[in-house]
């Protein structure tokens, strides 16, 4: 099927679905999109189902899916009728009604799908909660986020790779399993907790004065926890409590109040990651009860935030509405399968703190050792800078390009246009009529809204993260009537599309652009530890500018084993950025995608 064009005057939404077995299914990140959108009830995009199959022709009504009914799901689509801006990236994706914007990944999505929700319908308070605290939820990139990358990949993959071989190792739990369970049983620290807290240590000492055991009072404590949770998904919210705490228990000091213990997977509260989580669980649940009950007993807090999850309004319907009935899930006794196993599997858990540092010491400070560095073949070498007095001509360009026209200072905004002569130049050297530019980290696009105006022939693509900047970036375009620029808001990893250039404007940046590895971790660290310990020395600024230049020489060589050349050159003049260093890689050939890459 094609896309039509006057399909894109709506939000659309695209869903994946793939075959195991020769059977078509729909894989948990698309079943969690609409388990969402039946959880809302929103209406407000149109639905495709995507089959990365080119042979595809659509499917049999035999392997029609369980869809929910309030969805418009308009029809299966092959990858050859996906717009421009989806093939480039791994699903699911939303396209906006303009066409132009894409927002790609799950967490994204998802966040995306709360948004329209609430926009449609700002009295929808539960949809508004599922964003968490101050709006927050899974919104930090899972790049940068281990909670991120734990339930947006960590535990879809694991469940994924569980169900296709149930039976296979499946008394090893998977370390994101284990990291879920573990982090069920941390105290949970609530914004302003203040109140529920004293209201748990109440009926604590009232429990004691009736000579209810802890044992038997545990449920009911429980029990409140849950009435303040579930009151905060309430149209008219209602404190947990409706009696204030008597004298001596207001007295007590905050540190001295019991902790309260998690209900849902953030803490206290039914968020986002609750909804991420639930199909995922229910699924690997259901797997163990089938195959190997025993395995249960690993999973108590597993076990009682599922039952939790079916407490909350809207949850069951929507999971009906999606094909799933979630039911109780009980370990068996374990005197049937004999002594459980130990719950905690040290070897099975992801490793804390991974980046190590490792404890070196340059004796001497950084001179010795860059001195030593040399000996060896190490130094940092700058190749001229092939066109040291190109500019654009600003004088003739349209205002809103200009970034005097922001919200930035005078000197910074000449420095913001020094550096995007520096990018443009070499830019506009290596691009050709057609080539597709890719700008990485665009921010509200300052770098990629100069090179559409300046090459009208090439196609421009924004790729940010934070949605505010993107957006911020297409009203721009939209203002300068440009037409051959598109945007993604997405992680760098969720775009695979083709493109000839990639520029980014941060140097951090340049090593997840071009996937390539660090070759000499302990250059880093020392160059880390010299450019701090050259602060104080005289001469400080030339000491830092080579320690800066071993680390983008570090970088070079990584990404020469990509087959690249390299230049690591200085931007013109020097005091556009403190951080002046521009990489500029060039393949073997310049059919070779991409073609080129420009880093500063």
């Amino acid at each position: 099927m094609k896309h039509s064009e006057a399909e894109q005057l709506h939000p659309c939404l695209y869903l994946e679905v793939c075959s195991h077995n020769e059977e078509t299914r729909l894989p948990l990140h698309t079943s969690i999109v609409l388990f969402l959108l039946s959880y809302c009830e929103s209406k407000s995009f149109k639905v495709f189902l995507v089959r990365r199959d080119s042979n595809n022709k659509g499917f049999p009504e035999s392997q029609r899916f369980h869809l929910p009914e309030s969805l418009s799901v308009c029809d299966f689509v092959s990858p050859e009728g996906l717009p421009r801006l989806v093939r480039g990236c791994r699903l699911p994706a939303a396209v906006d009604e303009s066409g132009r914007l894409c927002r790609a990944g799950l967490a994204v999505v998802l966040r995306h799908i709360i948004i329209r929700t609430i926009e449609a319908d700002p009295s929808r308070k539960d949809v508004q909660e599922l964003l968490g605290f101050k709006k927050t939820c899974l919104k930090a990139c899972a790049e940068v986020s281990k909670w991120t990358r734990l339930c947006e990949l960590g535990i879809p993959s694991a469940v994924e790779e569980h169900l296709q071989k149930p039976t296979g190792q499946a008394q090893l739990l998977p370390p994101a399993i284990v990291t879920l369970e573990r982090r069920l049983a941390e105290p949970v620290k609530v914004h302003n907790d203040d109140k529920i807290r004293r209201q748990k240590l109440q009926e604590q000492r009232q429990r004691q004065k009736n000579g209810t055991s802890e044992g038997e009072g545990k449920p009911e404590l429980e029990g409140l926890e849950l009435r303040a949770a579930l009151a905060k998904l309430a149209v008219d919210s209602v404190p947990a409590g409706t009696t204030r705490e008597n004298s001596e228990i207001r007295k007590v000091k905050t540190t001295d109040l019991p902790e309260l213990e998690h209900v849902f997977a953030e803490g206290l509260y039914f968020t986002l990651t609750d909804v991420v989580l639930l199909p995922c669980i229910h699924h690997y649940l259901c797997s163990l009860q089938t195959h190997t009950p025993n395995t249960l007993h690993h999973l108590p807090r597993l076990l009682r935030w599922y039952g939790r999850v079916q407490e909350v309004p809207g949850v069951l319907r929507a999971a009906e509405d999606c094909g799933f009935v979630l039911s109780e899930v009980q370990a068996p006794t374990p005197s049937l399968f004999g002594p459980p196993q130990q719950e905690n599997r040290d070897d099975l858990l992801p490793t804390e703190g991974q980046e190590v540092t490792p404890n070196l010491h340059f004796v001497g400070g950084p001179r010795p050792t860059m001195t030593k560095l040399k000996e060896n073949g190490i130094e940092a070498v700058f190749s001229p800078h092939p066109r040291p007095a190109w500019t654009l001509p600003w004088d003739r360009l349209p205002a809103a390009i200009n970034p005097t026209e922001g919200k930035m200072s005078d000197i910074r905004a000449v420095r913001k246009m020094q550096q995007l002569n520096n990018l443009a130049a070499m830019v506009t050297e290596l691009a050709r009529p057609g080539d597709t530019i890719v700008d990485f980290c665009s921010g509200t696009g300052h770098v990629g809204i100069v090179l559409a105006h300046t090459l009208p022939d090439c196609q421009i693509i924004l790729i940010e993260n934070k949605e505010e900047s993107l957006v911020r970036a297409q009203r721009r375009s939209t203002e300068l009537g440009l037409k051959n620029i598109g945007f993604l808001q997405a992680n760098l990893d969720y775009f695979t599309g083709p493109f000839q250039i990639g520029v980014s404007d941060t140097c951090k940046k340049e090593m997840q652009v071009l996937k390539c590895q660090v070759s000499l971790k302990f250059l880093q660290t020392f160059v880390k530890c010299s450019y701090a310990s050259a602060q104080h020395l005289e001469g400080a600024t030339h000491l830092r500018k080579h320690c800066m230049g071993l680390v983008d020489l570090d970088r070079a060589w990584a990404a020469e084993t990509h087959g690249y050349s390299v230049q690591v050159m200085t931007m013109e003049p020097e005091s556009c950025s403190p951080k002046n260093n521009m990489l500029l890689g060039r393949p073997p050939q310049r059919t070779a995608e991409p073609a080129g890459h420009v880093d500063a």
